[in-house]
């Protein structure tokens, strides 16, 4: 088997997702292995040993690629090849999708029944550096900090009560829009069709306390 033989060999028995990896090729003595260094030129070998060459093969460009690596080996006679280590290719994280913060309110409200009418929500930022200035834009919702979180919520009443209506949620979303102010907004719970008697909208709990 030919030294490039052996590397398709080698080459076939890699992981699916391998990106780099190491190869060892040893040659019968000195002189052939001087020779094999100057035909693996373009390949960047190193010697190990005397008769010893190590060999980086990539997919990703860093190194020879396994096309350019195998003719480069047909230029070589003799020799053992084997593979000393190989490296997985990094698993791509998903881009998070990127919206406005009003689109977000719409999509949320797209997702309730047609006839809710009190919800909580959170607004969920990407930095709590848009804290202190969402919460002025957002004034009108009556927003509250969820501990050291960097989310607002607060209460929306569709028809009457107690809340901000949604228009105004929306149009205080726009706001932070506007300055960039980047995060979701998750509707966190809500009801349908509520009676209010003697009251300005239902009373939820949470951890003992009134929202």
């Amino acid at each position: 088997m030919t030294v490039a033989q052996q590397w398709e060999a080698l080459g076939s028995e890699l992981p699916e997702r391998w990106a780099r990896a190491q190869l060892r090729l040893e040659l019968p003595d000195r002189q052939t292995a001087d020779r094999a260094a100057a035909m693996l030129g373009p390949a960047g070998p190193y010697r190990a040993a005397p008769t010893v060459l190590l060999l980086n093969v990539a997919r990703d460009g860093t190194a020879a690629s396994p096309d350019h690596l195998t003719r480069l080996l047909r230029n070589v006679n003799a020799g053992t090849l084997s593979l000393s280590g190989s490296q997985a290719a990094p698993q791509s994280v998903p881009r998070r999708e990127i919206t406005t913060l009003t689109e977000s309110w719409d999509r949320a409200i797209a997702g309730l029944p047609a006839d809710w009418s009190d919800l909580y929500a959170e607004v969920e930022l990407t930095s709590t550096d848009f804290v202190e200035r969402a919460s002025v834009l957002c004034v009108q919702c009556n927003p509250r900090r969820d501990g050291e979180r960097a989310a607002l919520r607060f209460r929306c009443a569709r028809t009457r009560g107690y809340g901000v209506s949604a228009e105004m949620a929306r149009r205080c979303l726009e706001r932070c829009d506007a300055e960039r102010i980047t995060g979701r907004v998750v509707v966190l719970r809500v009801l349908s069709d509520t009676h209010h008697v003697a009251t300005q909208g239902p009373v939820w709990l949470a951890n003992g306390k009134t929202l």
